[in-house]
């Protein structure tokens, strides 16, 4: 099978326009919030299909476009960031999340909050990650959920009590590598890597998973203060 390429500066470009120019009543997700969408999205442990999660791309509710708005041009680039994404989420590679300028006075947490709000937009329309009952979630949920405002996170008092326990990014470095790392530490529960050989257990079976049920999902919002 052959590489899709991946974006090249421009054609981010060219996608942030598109995106930019959606007439209303369209509300479509900025350049950065669908990039963390897309991650949300590509961690659930049973594959999103295409017709599911586009529509939210266009439009936050996903709203069908006005008759005479092309989509075309717009889906085809994000699908080619999807499969950029899918590739480094699946081999366990490094990928730069797409952030842009913030104003300078801002915090790390504010810089990369749209990407973690574009995330947790994927974790409430998709909730089956967020459903699954494995305490390996609650420290990379914790790392990415840490940027925004604790108010956003409903009925998540496990999740605020590890987010107490994390001292925030102390430059855009750490911000970013936190996203990074946490993904892919989600990977590993949300889509295992199937060991080359595996042996058969005695007698069959599996074990249940144990440990604390993770956090309710979280609506995307402000950062933290």
């Amino acid at each position: 099978m052959t590489a899709v390429p991946p974006l090249t500066d421009a054609e981010v470009g060219e996608l942030d326009g598109l995106l930019a120019t959606l007439p209303e009543p369209l509300e479509p997700l900025e350049a950065s919030a669908l990039d963390g969408y897309l991650v949300g999205v590509l961690l659930q442990p049973r594959p999103v299909p295409p017709a599911r999660w586009l529509p939210y791309v266009h439009d936050v509710e996903g709203r069908p476009a006005p008759p005479g708005v092309p989509l075309e041009r717009l889906h085809a680039l994000v699908l080619r960031r999807h499969a950029e994404l899918n590739a480094a989420i699946d081999q366990r590679q490094w990928f730069d999340p797409w952030l842009f300028e913030a104003d300078e006075d801002a915090s790390p947490s504010e810089a990369v909050m749209p990407w973690v709000a574009g995330f947790a937009t994927a974790m409430s329309l998709f909730p089956t990650l967020m459903d699954r009952d494995d305490p390996e979630l609650l420290e990379p949920l914790a790392t990415l959920f840490a940027h925004l405002d604790p108010d956003d996170l409903e009925d998540a008092d496990e999740l605020l009590a590890e987010i107490e326990t994390l001292e925030p990014p102390a430059d855009m470095t750490e911000a970013v590598d936190g996203l990074v790392r946490s993904t892919l530490l989600l990977a590993d529960v949300a889509r295992p890597k199937a060991p080359a050989r595996a042996a058969k257990r005695p007698g069959g079976g599996r074990p249940r998973p144990g440990g604390p049920r993770p956090p309710q999902r979280p609506r995307g919002g402000k950062p933290r203060g």
